[in-house]
C-alpha cells in the first residue's frame, strides 16, 4: 500500500503522467516536486501541475504558472497569479478537457476567504471564484459538462456547469454535496472514467467514492490520517494513488504516498495546451 515512503510535510497534487508512466507529487511546505527516487527543489511553494509533453510540466507556485523542464530543472514563468500578494500560495489544481489549467490559491496560514480559483487557457488567466479559504477538489466530469471544486472549511462540494465549446464556466456554481458538521474535511478529488467522484477526506484516513448522483459507493482506507489528494495511474489506470500530510502528526505512515488497486478505471490526465 505504501507507494513511496518519503515523508511529506504536506503531500499534494499527485499527477500520473500518461506518456512517461510516472507519478509526480508535491510537498508544498518543503517546496518540492517528487517522483520515485528523485525530487526537484524550488524557492516558492509548489503545489500542482499538468503535463505538456514528455519533457515539460506546467507547474503552479505562489507567484504563478511556470513551464518546468524536467531534465534540467529550469523553469519559465508563463503567467503571474497573485504574485503581488505575499500571504497566498497555490494549492489544488488540474488540467481540464480543453487543455486549460485550473488552479486554486489560499492563505499561507489558511486566512479566511484569502483564496480564489483561476483558469489559464490559451495564454489568458481569468479569476473564476473568490473568497475561498482552502481551495480543493478541482476535477472534471469525463463528459466535460461540469467541473467540481470545494472550500474545505465549508465542507461543500460545488458543481459548475461548463461551456461545450471552450470550457469556461456558465452561470453560478451549485452545491452538489454538503458534508455538514463532519470531523473531517473534503480535500483533493478526481473523477474516474465512469463519472464517479473520488474524494480524499482530511482527517479520515480515506478516499471516498461517490456515484454521479452523490451516493456513497465505497471507501478506501489508507494509513495516513491526513489524506490529501487521490490520482488514478498505472498502465491500465486502475491504481488509486493518494498523498498525505505529516504536518502536526507523528505517525510513521503520515505524509507518505500510497497506492492500491481498485475496481475502477481513471481518466487519463488531460494535456495542457499553452
Amino acid at each position: 500500500m505504501i507507494y513511496d515512503d518519503t515523508r511529506c510535510t504536506l503531500g499534494e497534487g499527485p499527477l500520473w503522467h500518461p506518456e512517461r508512466g510516472e507519478l509526480f507529487w508535491f510537498d508544498i511546505l518543503r517546496k518540492r516536486l517528487h517522483i520515485k527516487g528523485r525530487h526537484w527543489q524550488f524557492n516558492h511553494h509548489v503545489s500542482a501541475a499538468g503535463w505538456i509533453d514528455d519533457d515539460t510540466l506546467l507547474m503552479a507556485d505562489s507567484i504563478g504558472l511556470h513551464i518546468l523542464h524536467l531534465a534540467s530543472g529550469k523553469t519559465e514563468q508563463v503567467a503571474a497569479i497573485e504574485d503581488d500578494n505575499p500571504i497566498t500560495r497555490s494549492n489544488d489544481g488540474r488540467a481540464d478537457p480543453w487543455g486549460g489549467f485550473w488552479i486554486g490559491t489560499m492563505g499561507l496560514n489558511a486566512e479566511a476567504n484569502a483564496g480564489a480559483i483561476y483558469r489559464f487557457y490559451k495564454g489568458e488567466v481569468r479569476k473564476l471564484h473568490g473568497n475561498i479559504t482552502i481551495t480543493n477538489a478541482i476535477c472534471f466530469a469525463p463528459s466535460g459538462t461540469h467541473a467540481y471544486f470545494c472550500d474545505t472549511v465549508t465542507r461543500k462540494i460545488m458543481r459548475q456547469k461548463l461551456g461545450e465549446a471552450d470550457g469556461w464556466p456558465m452561470g453560478d456554481a451549485e452545491v452538489w454535496m454538503d458534508f455538514g458538521q463532519t470531523d473531517w474535511g473534503p480535500d483533493g478529488a478526481v473523477v474516474d472514467a465512469s463519472g464517479n467522484f473520488w474524494n480524499a477526506q482530511w482527517g479520515a484516513n480515506r478516499v471516498a467514492c461517490y456515484a454521479p448522483d452523490g451516493t456513497l459507493t465505497q471507501t478506501v482506507a489508507f494509513p495516513g490520517v491526513q489524506t490529501s489528494c487521490p490520482a488514478f495511474g498505472g498502465p491500465d489506470l486502475k491504481t488509486l494513488f493518494c498523498t498525505s500530510a505529516a504536518d502536526g502528526l507523528i505517525g510513521d505512515d503520515d505524509g507518505k504516498t500510497f497506492a492500491t488497486p481498485v475496481d475502477a478505471v481513471g481518466q487519463a490526465e488531460h494535456r495542457v495546451i499553452l
